[in-house]
């Protein structure tokens, strides 16, 4: 006869710690507990995970409500030979890119309105396709523009736990993502005033980057 039993604590965290390990990308608590027994408190095996690991040379951080070991931020320099060169963005991609984290959800002619010039359908789309960029929603206006949000690569990519921890202007100029010619009294707006807008209707499924576009009629 087969005895059922529940793995003890430092039994969970293992198994825990083994999935975060040999995944190819964040997890959520969600995607975790698919993996583990039934009823197992994998919220306890993070909690554990993290204090195990607080100071070492591999940290366990949560990034966009899903959990990854990384390097220690102070032992990043040990990594450069071995770093892929990331893709990088040309200047009117990342004030776009910024442009959206804030104002989101936003159309393509808001984010034209603010940056005071006009943006080519490349730079959107090639948002779109490294992960940056999701398309939100379609506003309740003449024409039904497509609105703009970020996505979780976004938030992955700059370290961000959620859009709440994005940084001011000065620290956003000084990472290279905002860009911009500011004009006296500017003040960074909340990214999280429109995440529940109500003047939106949701993407279906016919909508795809490819035929979301704005357009004011026939």
């Amino acid at each position: 006869m087969t005895l059922d039993f529940k793995p003890d604590e430092i039994e969970m965290a293992r198994r825990v710690e083994a999935l975060l390990f040999a995944a190819t990308g964040p997890l959520s608590l969600v995607e975790i507990a698919r993996r583990l027994p039934e009823g197992a408190d994998v919220a306890a095996a993070i909690t554990d995970l993290q204090t195990q690991y607080a100071g070492r040379g591999v940290e366990l951080e949560c990034v966009a409500d899903r959990w990854r070991f990384r390097t220690a931020p102070d032992l990043g320099f040990l990594m450069t030979e071995e770093r892929e060169e990331p893709r990088r963005l040309s200047k009117a991609a990342l004030e776009t890119l910024a442009i959206i984290a804030y104002h989101q959800p936003v159309t393509r002619a808001e984010i034209e309105s603010v940056r005071g010039v006009s943006i080519s359908r490349g730079t959107l789309d090639l948002l779109l396709e490294m992960g940056f960029v999701r398309l939100r929603g379609r506003r309740r206006t003449p024409g039904r523009p497509v609105t703009y949000a970020t996505a979780d690569r976004f938030l992955e990519h700059f370290g961000l736990a959620s859009i709440h921890d994005l940084p001011g202007a000065a620290e956003m100029k000084a990472a290279g993502l905002l860009d911009l010619s500011l004009p006296t009294g500017f003040e960074v707006p909340d990214p999280s005033r429109g995440m529940d807008a109500d003047d939106e209707d949701p993407i279906e499924d016919g909508d795809t980057p490819e035929f979301a576009q704005d357009f004011v009629g026939d």
